[in-house]
């Protein structure tokens, strides 16, 4: 293991940072939560018509795990600052299991619902604590190849998870999709306990850590501008697969166009650790913002089988260039709190996914899939504006 000396425009003084990579478990442990946040997207339809209940009513698997996942990152990041990343990750995800576990039996959409809620408070963990153990772990100057690392293995559960999803759901039952997931959890806990957690700078008292995030005001910029991001990018993907079941697709077919999602992000994360020398942050967010445009402007223009599954494919692509270039920020921003300034950034991340999916399910419902995607396009545009500015000004300021 090699190290290097990482100075002051982050911090402010000089630190010993490793270039280790992200220990196997802790990767193991974020796809686990990508896996199980995206498997429910293909599989609402399916749930509907099994329930007897329509989209809209099953829609609040999706917004209301979204909108746990994001109100969970404030609890979870001030206490991986306290209590250390590793043991955060190790508690919520046997929480997560428990909960995982008890979605694949309970009946009714009411407990269903709870559950998934409690799934998605304990999973929301597992990102951000990553990628606070990346900010304590890697020099600075090597951060956004390490986080396209782990976008990547994000990438993959995604994609996993809706090909998984919508195979399983059709041909042996929804419920074992939150069953295997709970299942992985449950293994990563146990592995987990052989990881060693990286030095981070100590914590103060709570006031302190909320204070030091309360007062630097590009933490209100990243988080401003994560609300927005996950209302674009995850809220209109969880549209992609009822679209395509709209169009008469089955759910193992809607699943396997949507795993295009993870396909890209695979792909696209390499494109970004090529260019992460040679193109500043914000031309990567610039790039990728341009692509999420062009996939929902093709899907509007002419909505489609093919289009859609484009939508799929660029998102991941905009995951890959403009979400690495928002999360990489986010963990500079209060070096001191990395934990808790990045678990505001993962909230509002998740909080605007659930916005956009409560928004979007009243369309989704009529089959208003080109307003919907429109209007994610749409905003998108000053989205990306807002970030190139923001990420160039903020290192102008050193």
């Amino acid at each position: 293991m090699t190290t290097t000396l990482a100075a002051g425009a982050e911090t402010g003084h000089v630190e010993t940072k490793s270039d280790m990579r992200i220990p196997l478990p802790l990767t193991v442990a974020a796809f686990t939560a990508n896996f199980d946040r995206f498997a429910v997207a293909p599989i609402l339809v399916t749930i509907a018509a099994a329930m007897h209940k329509p989209l809209t009513a099953v829609v609040t698997l999706a917004s209301g795990y979204a909108l746990a996942y994001g109100l969970s990152q404030p609890v979870w990041g001030i206490l991986s600052d306290r209590i250390g990343r590793l043991r955060v990750v190790r508690l919520a995800l046997t929480i997560a299991a428990i909960a995982g576990l008890a979605s694949a039996v309970v009946p009714g959409l009411a407990l269903l619902s709870a559950c998934r809620f409690v799934a998605g408070f304990a999973f929301g963990a597992a990102v951000p604590s990553s990628l606070s153990f990346v900010g304590d772990a890697v020099a600075p100057e090597r951060r956004h190849n390490a986080l396209a690392d782990l976008m990547a293995a994000l990438g993959l559960g995604s994609g996993l998870a809706a090909l998984f999803a919508g195979i399983v759901a059709h041909w042996v039952s929804w419920r074992w999709v939150f069953a295997v997931p709970a299942l992985v959890a449950l293994t990563t806990v146990v592995l987990l306990r052989g990881v060693e957690e990286p030095e981070r700078a100590k914590a103060g008292g709570l006031r302190e850590q909320l204070g030091a995030v309360l007062h630097a005001p590009y933490a209100y910029v990243v988080t401003a501008l994560g609300i927005v991001e996950g209302a674009v990018l995850l809220g209109g993907l969880t549209f992609v697969a009822p679209a395509l079941e709209h169009r008469g697709l089955s759910s193992a077919a809607a699943g396997a166009l949507t795993a295009l999602y993870g396909a890209g992000t695979l792909a696209f994360t390499r494109v970004v650790k090529a260019l992460t020398r040679r193109v500043p942050a914000h031309g990567l967010a610039a790039i990728g913002g341009a692509l999420v445009v062009v996939g929902y402007g093709c899907a509007v223009a002419a909505p489609g089988t093919a289009t859609y599954a484009l939508v799929a494919t660029l998102l991941g692509a905009g995951w890959a260039f403009l979400h690495s270039t928002l999360q990489t920020w986010a963990t500079s921003v209060v070096p001191h709190a990395r934990g808790t300034a990045v678990s505001f950034y993962v909230a509002a991340l998740f909080v605007g996914s659930a916005l956009g999916a409560m928004f979007g399910g009243g369309a989704a419902s009529r089959g208003q899939f080109g307003l919907l995607f429109g209007v994610c396009g749409v905003v998108t545009i000053p989205l990306t504006v807002a970030v190139v500015i923001g990420r160039r000004r903020f290192v102008a300021l050193g």
